[in-house]
């Protein structure tokens, strides 16, 4: 009699889930995906690189944090202040 679907494949690995776990040493862990559209040669050129993957995930934490810290808030973007600034004055 095969085994019941909370007892795993008969004949499998008890251990799978407990001893052969995933551990990672990152502050935060890496638990969601991001897909991006990219030109050929921006790809090519990327995974030439050593490490690319961590180089992309520095580079967009720099722009969050430099977007975070710039001098406009985050509800207000400076395309939006410029139309407002282009009002012609009446006189």
């Amino acid at each position: 009699m095969p085994g019941t679907k909370a007892s795993g494949r008969p004949g499998g690995n008890p251990d799978f889930g407990t001893k052969y776990g995933w551990k990672t040493e990152r502050e935060e862990p890496l638990t969601e995906s991001l897909s991006l559209r990219v030109t050929a040669s921006m790809k090519s050129e990327l995974q030439h690189l050593e490490n690319w993957q961590e180089l992309v995930r520095e580079a967009i934490r720099l722009k969050l944090s430099l977007h975070s810290s710039s001098q406009f808030p985050s509800s207000t973007s400076p395309t939006s202040q410029q139309a407002g600034s282009s009002k012609s004055i009446k006189s």
